[in-house]
């Protein structure tokens, strides 16, 4: 019927201009300087006159940073985004990790990672983990990462092979050999499939190294 008009009980949240908005904040930031009180009033001014907090816009704005791996930037921004009680998200606390990883924080990222341990204790997903003991991992701390697997064996979180690794080598610099041949027992996969021509074969993890075909192609099981 001609003029009549639709109504939606759905509206989407992100609004068009996100994205520029995204590129606007980027470009604001790069010219300010590096102190705190500096970013965080820029940041204060970018967002003033918005009605509500633009966090589509401010999580891509984050994610930029991240692949340019400006890393004081990703800190900066997502430490003030927490602080205005937003973003609260584990992709928050992922990024905020790594930044934290790679520019040598590791007393920070130890006191984030306590509060969303006590916080989000149930909820925590398997990549934080697995972010936490690489971070452990990258800055030979072996106790720190057989504590953090420890929690993740007390929730019932299986890690994944690169973690696994991780906290085998863990045991191994601890001189706890029989626990790091114990971890790798129970966690990593004895067996893979092989698909060849429309049929899965078991094969043996010592077997993969040599054997090869340009039809096949291997997927883990457990």
């Amino acid at each position: 019927m001609a003029g009549k008009k639709e109504h939606h009980l759905w509206k989407k949240r992100e609004s068009a201009g996100s994205g520029q908005k995204a590129l606007n904040l980027v470009r604001v930031l790069s010219e300010a300087p590096n102190e705190k009180e500096a970013v965080y009033g820029t940041l204060d001014k970018w967002v003033a006159w918005e009605t509500e907090f633009p966090l589509i816009a401010v999580s891509k704005a984050l994610r930029i940073f991240l692949k340019r791996r400006q890393w004081i930037r990703v800190i900066q921004v997502a430490k003030w985004m927490l602080c205005k009680g937003q973003g609260a998200t584990m992709g928050t606390y992922d990024s905020l990790l790594l930044a934290f990883d790679m520019d040598d924080r590791v007393d920070e990222a130890k006191s984030l990672w306590n509060m969303i341990l006590h916080t989000h204790t149930r909820s925590i997903s398997k990549r934080l983990f697995s972010r936490m003991i690489s971070l452990y991992d990258h800055h030979d701390m072996p106790d720190e990462i057989i504590e953090v697997f420890a929690d993740m064996e007390e929730l019932g979180v299986r890690p994944d092979e690169d973690t696994t690794r991780r906290v085998a080598r863990a045991f191994k610099t601890l001189g706890q050999e029989e626990k790091q041949k114990l971890v790798l027992k129970r966690y990593m996969s004895r067996w893979k499939y092989i698909h060849f021509k429309g049929e899965r074969h078991p094969i043996g993890m010592q077997l993969i190294g040599i054997t090869s075909t340009s039809n096949a192609s291997f997927s883990s099981i457990n």
